[in-house]
């Protein structure tokens, strides 16, 4: 394997990186993992399979120690290390789930870690990164500007930086993902994987490369965080301006060039997906899985959701990870809730007369409607005289009854505003 090393700082030169992960790599760090991290299950899913028409199945690394695939590769890296390497210790950069699998990692070895994490990381991600004993400083507000910190430290202290997806060995690990798909799996024809800096993508689509059998890897990005498309369309890694997406676990401005190259090799598509497709898919995997992930983690299930028939079967969707907030989950299960229409938030005006508002109540009802919540408002400049306003929170059954509900609205006589 040709590794163009930058011998200042550890880190991949600016030249074109030629880094090929071969079968070998991940047949050695499959071994190193042996006794490290247990296969995780692959789970046949009968909704997502009728809507492809095909068999689909859920790979679910959210099951991984600590909540994702990221120990993979962070154990592999770290277990490579030289005793003088691991005296001076490990520096990582993440919103949660490569900092727990370097902590996890680090444990196990008996290496020191510090991690920089953006602020507003999710607590449960930072609870369990100390839990495994690593030191975490806060830094900036995305994982490029904790890589800046940590490589600013790594220069500072000489602890070696393990990044979370721009080495040889990191792709490795995680490639071991794609084995086990393949143990699991091996009719797969198609493998759709969440998608930040491109470690995960990269790896599994290495480990597939099998003569003979085409299978097709489909990485998917978060559209308010997607690099890929535009660094491919570009022939090079090209950072993004701005980045906004509640998929923290994906949100990485910049690919990394080890993964890159192998992207290009070997990668079919990079599709982008939603915010309200994240949300939708992340409440029917709760519903009808029973699996909880992370936005992040949906990524894979979005993409199936928006085009089913994109889709060739056997399917695996690839969850890579389950570390979600508390308060997020709930939030999010609102807007997927809403995005899936069965929560509703409107405005409705009624007649300012005795038995208005219970008419409104009734005619509800009647169309099966159950109010969450409602708030009666007499007084507003845009009001006339003889009406007042009604704020209503709706449960509804989905997209149709929610069209039917607006209608019989209208035909009874209403006027709304959506919130």
């Amino acid at each position: 394997m040709d590794r163009s090393v930058c011998s200042r700082c550890n880190c991949f030169s600016k030249a074109k990186v030629h880094v090929v992960i071969d079968a070998g790599d991940v047949a050695r760090a499959a071994d190193l993992l042996h006794d490290v991290v247990a296969p995780t299950p692959l789970e046949y899913s009968r909704w997502l399979s009728e809507l492809v028409g095909g068999d689909v199945f859920l790979k679910c690394e959210n099951l991984q120690r600590t909540g994702s695939f990221k120990l993979r590769g962070a154990y592999v890296r770290m277990a490579r290390l030289s005793k003088a390497e691991r005296s001076r210790g490990v520096v990582a950069a993440s919103a949660g789930n490569h900092a727990q699998g370097v902590a996890l990692a680090a444990q196990l070895l008996g290496i020191k870690a510090t991690v920089f994490m953006p602020n507003g990381a999710p607590i449960p991600k930072e609870k369990a990164t100390r839990a495994y004993g690593a030191e975490i400083r806060f830094v900036g507000t995305s994982i490029d500007d904790c890589l800046v910190a940590a490589r600013a430290f790594e220069a500072e202290t000489g602890a070696v930086l393990i990044h979370p997806f721009d080495h040889p060995d990191i792709v490795a690990g995680q490639a071991t993902t794609g084995l086990e798909i393949v143990e699991q799996c091996p009719q797969v024809r198609t493998v759709v994987v969440p998608t930040g800096g491109g470690g995960l993508l990269a790896g599994i689509a290495a480990a597939l490369q099998r003569d003979g059998v085409p299978v097709e890897v489909v990485g998917v990005q978060a559209a308010g965080a997607a690099a890929y498309p535009g660094s491919l369309a570009a022939g090079e890694p090209v950072q993004l301006e701005r980045m906004r997406t509640m998929a923290d676990g994906i949100a990485v401005g910049l690919p990394g060039k080890v993964p890159f190259e192998t992207v290009q090799r070997y990668v079919g598509d990079v599709r982008t997906v939603g915010e309200d497709s994240l949300s939708k898919a992340l409440l029917l995997i709760l519903e009808r899985a029973k699996l909880v992930v992370e936005p992040a983690g949906a990524a894979a299930v979005a993409a199936v959701l928006d085009e089913p028939r994109r889709f060739k079967p056997p399917v695996v969707a690839v969850l890579s990870g389950g570390n979600i907030d508390p308060l997020l989950l709930m939030r999010v299960i609102r807007h997927g809730m809403a995005a899936a229409g069965r929560y509703l938030s409107l405005r409705v005006r009624i007649p300012d007369t005795p038995g208005g508002l219970a008419t409104l109540v009734n005619q509800l009802a009647a169309m099966d409607a159950n109010i969450i919540e409602i708030v009666h408002e007499r007084i507003s400049e845009t009001l006339s005289l003889d009406e007042v306003e009604v704020a209503l929170q709706l449960e509804l059954r989905g997209e149709e009854h929610r069209e039917r509900l607006l209608t019989g609205l209208v035909a009874n006589g209403y006027s709304y505003t959506l919130n």
